[in-house]
């Protein structure tokens, strides 16, 4: 047996062995409280709330977010229908339309400026989280596949 393997052994099986009597080691050691789920279900619902109404063409929101989804009247629900087809499960994968590697933000903003000829949101805008807390929603319970088309 060489020095490196008796090493091995010696050393980093024991931590392992603890490793494994003890449990992994959580990065959020607290658990969380009752009202802190509460609040944060809370918190979710309510973008829930506001990408549905976005998804919809609620003019009054998107007015009130600053944004501008299409210029043709149409809205997402008009092809995707309670969210039908949008397979937020399957990102980031390669989007043949768009001839790249994609995440499901980028998605978004291709349909907003392809079909429904808006403009584009941020990333990081309330919208977009809005957007995209209703389609993950919509889709509760969809198993993860990233990857496929």
């Amino acid at each position: 047996m060489t020095v490196t393997c008796r090493f091995i052994l010696f050393r980093v099986a024991p931590a392992a062995a603890l490793a494994v009597l003890v449990g992994p080691a959580g990065a959020h050691k607290d658990p969380v409280t009752p009202q802190q789920l509460s609040t944060y279900q809370q918190v979710f619902m309510e973008q829930v709330r506001k990408g549905d109404l976005l998804f919809h063409g609620d003019a009054a929101t998107e007015k009130e977010m600053a944004v501008v989804l299409s210029n043709t009247g149409m809205a997402c629900a008009m092809c995707h229908p309670m969210t039908a087809d949008t397979h937020p499960a399957t990102f980031p994968k390669y989007q043949v339309q768009m001839a790249k590697f994609a995440t499901l933000r980028d998605m978004i903003n291709w349909c907003i400026e392809k079909p429904n000829q808006g403009e584009k949101i941020a990333d990081d805008s309330e919208a977009m989280k809005a957007l995209e807390a209703y389609i993950y929603w919509s889709q509760s319970g969809t198993v993860l596949n990233p990857g496929k088309f």
